[in-house]
């Protein structure tokens, strides 16, 4: 911020674009380690500028000024909300990470086998069963069973 509290400098704004820049970059790597660092990168990156958003000035702490001189405290509030909510996305990405590392040996994100079977099917212009409804809702497969298995275990049902 400037010190007449004109706005935020070209200087920070340049700041905000390069660390969201860079991790939406890493955010479209396949390495679970290049997305970890974009997620971070980029909390970062909105941090700064939801800070940017707020008006600069004194301690917003009643009684120690005008009031037309102190900051807005919800930015800062919002920032510190982010970066606890950045950190469990970090660490939940970590372990996803870990996880991978330990049992495959890398860290890359695997293409999905039905996405695959899919790209081959619109290759060979292929269209898939069409359910044309009609079905009541014991004989339609694709509906789910409106009991729950809990309610069937206790009358006695096999589940």
């Amino acid at each position: 911020m400037t010190a007449t509290g004109a706005g935020p400098t070209l200087v920070l704004v340049l700041a905000v674009a390069v660390l969201v820049g860079c991790g939406v970059i890493l955010l479209l790597e396949r390495s679970l380690t290049r997305i970890l660092l974009g997620v971070i990168l980029l909390g970062n990156g909105v941090n700064l500028l939801i800070l940017l958003g707020g008006r600069p000035g004194a301690a917003p702490i009643v009684g120690t000024g005008p009031i037309e001189r102190m900051s807005d405290p919800l930015p800062q509030a919002m920032v510190l909300t982010a970066i606890v909510i950045t950190f469990g996305l970090s660490a939940f990405l970590l372990a996803v990470a870990y996880r991978s590392w330990y049992l495959t040996g890398d860290d890359e994100v695997p293409d999905d086998l039905e996405d695959q079977k899919i790209i081959r099917r619109a290759v060979r212009n292929e269209s898939g069963t069409a359910d044309l409804g009609g079905e009541g809702p014991g004989d339609d497969p694709e509906q789910v069973d409106p009991e729950p298995a809990r309610r069937r275990l206790r009358r006695g049902e096999e589940a």
